[in-house]
């Protein structure tokens, strides 16, 4: 195998990019979105008080597997994580924000950002991505870094079995709230967790390493989402300034800039598989879906991938 394309440039992508240039495999990676982010993802906005940032995905992440633990040690001494232990004791941060991790990592990789892949087609051993613009190039293997809902439908018209596992894989919806205020908000603590309709919502500004306005990002509870999934964001927004209203005991500062979004595939229940590949095929998926909802799960499958795809590659060539 000489040559992978990676669909998807979140924390499962990257890892698993990481490690297959680490063999000596090139890589190229593939996103939908204009930056590296995924669930990791940051946003803008422009208020009078100046530019306020907020972290909407994955709020902060912990430690357990030793080799993951090495690797946010190299992301700290780089000045891109910083302990949160406001969160919790082990908790980490991105900095300056959450999608600072990944834009440091893909910055040592090919990757092709606003590129939509709509599926694959096989020449021969080979593969072809149908995706604007990225038409002529043909790849040994394919990896899908992305939730389950988009992978099975790509992995369905190539191979069943493996398309299943995501088929039965789920994830939670999220609704999100992005809101910078003229004034703070009459609320002491910084992180309310399970608290009325949110499941998170915590003072962005607060976190290590930020500046700027007074800003909240608040997360509804899956079910309350799942209730008002395809409602819009100017039905959703004015529901989730209520509520921040009401946790904080008080009517609430001017809003000088918001954002709502709507994550469908908000968080996975993971599915324990690890990773999947199919050496016939040189096809393979990983993510968080695929071992559990958190960051470091989206990094162990990546990086399981590439160890059994480069495993694989050296039995071979024996």
């Amino acid at each position: 195998m000489q040559h992978v394309a990676i669909v998807g440039a979140g924390m499962a992508g990257l890892s698993c990019a990481e490690s297959l240039r680490r063999a000596g495999i090139q890589v190229s990676l593939f996103d939908k979105s204009r930056g590296p982010g995924g669930r990791m993802s940051s946003r803008r906005l422009e208020t009078p008080q100046g530019p306020a940032i907020f972290d909407f995905g994955a709020q902060y992440f912990c430690v357990r597997d030793t080799a993951f633990g090495e690797q946010v040690h190299a992301w700290e001494a780089c000045g891109v994580v910083t302990r949160w232990p406001e969160a919790r004791a082990d908790a980490f941060v991105g900095t300056p924000t959450m999608n600072a991790i990944l834009r440091h990592v893909s910055q040592e990789h090919d990757v092709s950002f606003s590129a939509l892949v709509k599926g694959l087609k096989r020449h021969g051993r080979q593969w072809q991505l149908i995706c604007e613009g990225h038409g002529t190039t043909l790849y040994d293997g394919v990896v899908l870094a992305l939730p389950a809902e988009q992978t099975a439908p790509i992995l369905t018209l190539h191979d069943f079995e493996l398309a299943q596992a995501a088929l039965f894989a789920r994830s939670q919806p999220c609704w999100t709230g992005m809101f910078a205020f003229a004034q703070p908000l009459a609320l002491p603590q910084n992180i309310v967790r399970n608290s009325g309709l949110f499941a998170w919502a915590a003072r962005d500004n607060a976190k290590p390493g930020r500046s700027g306005p007074e800003r909240w990002v608040v997360q509804a509870e899956p079910q309350w989402t799942v209730r008002h999934l395809e409602h819009t964001p100017d039905e959703v927004g004015p529901l989730l300034l209520d509520a921040l209203s009401t946790l904080s005991g008080s009517s609430l500062p001017e809003v000088i800039a918001q954002s709502i979004h709507r994550w469908r595939y908000g968080l996975s229940a993971g599915t324990g598989l690890g990773c999947l590949w199919n050496p016939g095929l040189q096809l393979g998926a990983c993510g968080d879906w695929l071992l559990g909802p958190n960051i470091e799960c989206a990094w162990l499958s990546g990086r399981r991938l590439a160890e059994r795809m480069v495993t694989e590659i050296s039995i071979a060539a024996e």
